[in-house]
This record gives structure tokens, C-alpha cells and sequence, in this order.
């Protein structure tokens, strides 16, 4: 039993180090002139067509938070792009312009969707996306957005919102939401209000939508960001990292990207 652990091991070992993650800059536009900046990663292991993962970022920005996400999911097999939805990469240093940059986008739906889909476009047209199969997961304010975008019907099979707002200006018509939902929220996050989550909540049965919603008590918002503490401290907000959270709100995803794509 020992050598057979030690053989698989020594296969993985020689298996991963040739692999190796390729990150490429991306610039695209959604046809208003606007030139957007996003990063595309993937496992050069494999020749083969794979699932594609859309990554939407905080309101902060496209950083590198994002591209880290992006990374790790090309560790797991898929191609991943981190989405830019400000345009020309631009980020956020204070809450009040990361709001503004944020609220302008939600408010103008056919930007927004524009945007999203400009860049489904982009990831899909690569040549290792298997372009039938394409998810999108987004963290804060891309919550929000890929949450917007099951809303509207557009073609994914699946989308994940981590501490995502739960409010649109888009509503789920009954029948309307194709992809297959998965929130996963902070229980203690001030950020999103009870009756937000019970209007979710409403929404998505009425229109009959497959979701799943998964609190983690007492856990403040952007429970994943890693840099959520010193936010905190910079600015007096209520947001915290929970390693737990973080962790097991992975593992979910990981589950519900296996199960999507399987479909």
C-alpha cells in the first residue's frame, strides 16, 4: 500500500510540474469604444476544451484579487477570465469611488449586461473553452452582477455569488433564470439587510429558479478577500476574512462547478 501512495504521489508530482498556469492579458470592448482590460487564465497541461468560469470582481476593481480567483480556478481544470466591468482596468482606492464605480454600472442594466456578455464573448472564442459550458462567479459587487445576469436569462449554466448584493434592477420572470444558482453569504453582513435576502428569496421561487442559499453565521461581509481586515481598519467598515468561510464557501463552489458542467 505504501509504494502505491508513494507511486501515485511521484505521478502527480512529475504530472503537475509540467503543468503550468498561463495568465494573458486581455483587452476587449462591448461596442460603446470602451476598451476592457481582463486577465484570462488555464492549465497548458491539456490540449482538451474545457469548461470557462467568468470571475467578476469586487467593487474595488479588477485587481488581483480577481486574477488570483482566476488562477485557482485554472488549477482546477478550467479556463478562467477575470472580468473587467469598469473599463480600462480602472480601480477603486476609497469605498466612496468603489460605490460610484459599482452603482453606475448596476444602475444602466443594458451596460451591464453588455459588458458581461462582451466578455462571455471573449472567453468563449478561446481556444481551450469548451463554449457550451460556461459558468460565472462573482465576489461583492460581481455577486451582484452574475446574480443579475441568471436574472435575465443569459446563457450559463451556472453562477456563484459570494457576498454579493441580492437587490437588482433586474427581476426573475417565472421560467427565466436558466443557470443553476448558488449563494454563498455571510450571516452577519450589515451590507445586505434581511428583507433583501426574503425578497431573494421570493424571487427565486416565483420564478422557479434551481438555487441554493448558504449562510455562514456570525461572518461579516467579504468574508473571502484576504485584505477584508485592513479595509476594515483603513476605512471603519464592517467587513471581515473568515478563514472557515472562506474555505468551506470553496469547496462548494468546487462541488457546484463539477455538477453544472456534468449536466
Amino acid at each position: 500500500m505504501r509504494t502505491a501512495a508513494l507511486l501515485a504521489f511521484l505521478l502527480t508530482a512529475v504530472l503537475s510540474a509540467r503543468a503550468e498556469i498561463r495568465g494573458e492579458e486581455i483587452e476587449y470592448q462591448d461596442g460603446s469604444g470602451t476598451v476592457f482590460r481582463g486577465y484570462l487564465a488555464y492549465d497548458d497541461a491539456s490540449a482538451e476544451p474545457r469548461p470557462g468560469v467568468l470571475v467578476v470582481h469586487e467593487w474595488w476593481g479588477h485587481n488581483e484579487y480577481v486574477r488570483d480567483r482566476a488562477e485557482q480556478l485554472a488549477a482546477m481544470g478550467y479556463t478562467a477570465l477575470a472580468v473587467d466591468m469598469y473599463g480600462d482596468g480602472q480601480r477603486a482606492d476609497h469605498p466612496d469611488d468603489a460605490g460610484a464605480f459599482a452603482g453606475a454600472v448596476m444602475q444602466q442594466a443594458d451596460q451591464g449586461r453588455a459588458r458581461f456578455l462582451a466578455a462571455r464573448d471573449v472567453l468563449t472564442a478561446h481556444a481551450t473553452v469548451d463554449a457550451s459550458d460556461v459558468a460565472a462567479i462573482g465576489y461583492c459587487f460581481g455577486g451582484g452582477v452574475v446574480l443579475t445576469m441568471a436574472r435575465a436569462g443569459v446563457a450559463l449554466d451556472g453562477v456563484a455569488s459570494f457576498h454579493g448584493s441580492l437587490s437588482s434592477p433586474v427581476r426573475a420572470e417565472p421560467g427565466a433564470v436558466k443557470a443553476r444558482v448558488l449563494v454563498l453569504h455571510g450571516g452577519a453582513d450589515t451590507f445586505i439587510p434581511p428583507d433583501q435576502i426574503a425578497e431573494f428569496t421570493r424571487e427565486m421561487a416565483t420564478a422557479g429558479a434551481a438555487w441554493e442559499f448558504v449562510s455562514y453565521p456570525g461572518v461579516l461581509h467579504s468574508f473571502t478577500n484576504r485584505e477584508a481586515d485592513a479595509f476594515a481598519a483603513r476605512f471603519d467598515m464592517p467587513v471581515a476574512y473568515d478563514a472557515h468561510a472562506d474555505a468551506d464557501s470553496w469547496a462548494r463552489l468546487d462541488a457546484f462547478l463539477e455538477e453544472v458542467f456534468a449536466d
